[in-house]
């Protein structure tokens, strides 16, 4: 809340200073977008992404709520994660986390998503959340500069149409050079330019998965402070893995960086612990991976080639190869070609079982890290060293939990580093409820014995509108927690301005 509360100083600064920028937001044009491509064999291919019917065993575009373990799709899910509204409280992520449909309702489904404010004429969040969501930042970005970053989100709802400006045709291709892959994204620009690899310089193979990690992949935001405001940054200065962004992420330097000393995106409401939320790190989980280090793109598993009629082209339908035995075939068996359709999605399926149930019990031992330092800071006489050793523990667990539970594939993409990671997620769990009882001296021990959903029940409902309610906020121990929120009434329904 801590880096809300500046962030959104920085924006009230900024939109002082930009005098009409609401008028100018809403006028801007940002053109005909993924439309003028629209005769093109690849676009009919790209339409294919609108279907949002389809589940895999672990993932799929049928919406859903993520923590939901009650209720059938397509409300909630049997492979749920029941704990994520307790580990993200007093964070926006909080209020939602559903299933994302794919790349063409981007824009769309993030104007209805309760993490952006829609009872306020601020939405809390600024403009950087449309980077991944459309084709529209370079456009934004001419018009507005560094500026835009954290201008307020609301301001450009309306010049979006959500037809044609979602994720497509240009966040890859240069339209003015025959359509070849290009870069757009500033922050992946910058980040390779840092470790001195010029994205210029990269063979058409890489580009190939170069164009996926414009989006797929952990950031944060530059404080202001330092850097530029709300403007997108990623963590790879130290390396790729899970360990070495943790150490980055730990000792900013302000200049390079655009923060100083530990970063964190919020302060845990029940623990006090600051935290780092993981974005959705694919492509670093995929880099060193057995397919990545044999020069397998992502393009060659998401976007196979296809025949088309007479035309023989990438498949622009960016989904799971294992929806359906012709997926597989035409993503799988070009390498594969000695096994069968059904043996190589019981394969997939198979690691990313033996993930989920790793990650699964690594969610639960963060919650209990968590209570663990919620008790200790509560005990009189507690030590307070102990009790901020605990703390990083528990901040640690929570990132390498986050890092494959945020990452898309349920640990297929790399099941090695899945593993890997969700074991160290549960050892700094578990270091973290040592430190906090050791800090009461072991008073809090045996209140911390039992069943987690015992110890700590999921939080199943909660949002913005009900953070209004002290009911609400008085049903479950750590929701109290949380400031009660003034009462308020929806200004934005979607694209529509209510009031």
């Amino acid at each position: 809340m801590r880096k809300t509360i500046a962030l959104l100083a920085t924006l009230a600064i900024v939109l002082l200073l930009a005098g009409n920028a609401m008028s100018q937001g809403e006028n801007i044009d940002l053109g005909e977008g993924n439309h003028q491509f629209k005769n093109l064999p690849q676009y009919q291919s790209y339409m294919k992404n609108n279907d949002d019917t389809q589940m895999t065993e672990y993932g799929g575009s049928v919406p859903h709520r993520k923590h939901d373990c009650i209720n059938d799709l397509p409300e909630g899910y049997k492979h749920c994660q029941p704990y994520l509204k307790n580990l993200w409280l007093g964070y926006p992520f909080s209020y939602q986390y559903d299933r994302a449909r794919g790349h063409t309702y981007a824009i769309e489904d993030i104007f209805k998503i309760d993490r952006i404010n829609r009872y306020s004429e601020h939405g809390g969040l600024p403009s950087t959340c449309y980077s991944c969501k459309t084709n529209t930042i370079p456009t934004l970005l001419d018009a507005y500069g560094d500026d835009f970053w954290s201008m307020n989100f609301h301001d450009f709802r309306q010049a979006h149409d959500t037809s044609k400006h979602h994720i497509g045709c240009t966040n890859c291709h240069d339209e003015d050079n025959n359509m070849a892959l290009h870069l757009t994204h500033p922050a992946l620009i910058e980040a390779l330019e840092r470790k001195g690899q010029p994205w210029e310089n990269a063979s058409r193979n890489e580009m190939r998965s170069l164009v996926c990690a414009q989006c797929h992949v952990e950031y944060y935001f530059e404080t202001g402070t330092y850097g530029v405001a709300a403007k997108p940054h990623l963590p790879w200065d130290e390396g790729l893995n899970p360990g070495d962004m943790y150490r980055f992420k730990a000792d900013g330097d302000p200049e390079r960086d655009g923060f100083k000393g530990q970063f964190a995106d919020w302060t845990h409401a029940v623990s006090e612990t600051p935290m780092i939320k993981v974005q959705h790190p694919e492509y670093e989980m995929y880099h060193d991976s057995v397919h990545g280090a044999a020069g397998v793109s992502c393009a060659d598993c998401h976007m196979p080639r296809i025949k088309e009629g007479s035309v023989t082209m990438t498949s622009h339908h960016m989904t799971s190869p294992i929806k359906n035995d012709e997926m597989i075939r035409v993503s799988c068996m070009g390498c594969h070609e000695d096994k069968s359709t059904g043996y190589l999605r019981e394969r997939v399926i198979c690691h990313q079982e033996k993930t989920w149930n790793q990650l699964l019990i690594a969610q639960e031992k963060s919650v209990r890290a968590h209570e663990a330092v919620r008790q200790a800071m509560e005990f009189e006489g507690v030590d307070e060293q102990l009790l901020e050793e605990a703390r990083e523990m528990t901040r640690k667990g929570q990132w390498f939990w986050d890092y494959v539970s945020a990452e898309n594939s349920a640990g297929f993409h790399n099941p090695s580093k899945a593993l890997d990671t969700l074991a160290s997620s549960q050892q700094y769990s578990n270091r973290a409820v040592m430190l906090a009882m050791q800090a009461t001296d072991y008073a809090i021990a045996p209140t911390l014995e039992g069943p987690i959903e015992e110890l700590v029940p999921p939080i199943l409902e909660h949002s913005r509108k009900l953070q209004q309610s002290q009911e609400h906020l008085d049903s479950h121990f750590w929701l109290q927690y949380l400031p009660l929120l003034p009462e308020a009434d929806l200004v934005w329904d979607g694209q529509k301005k209510l009031r």
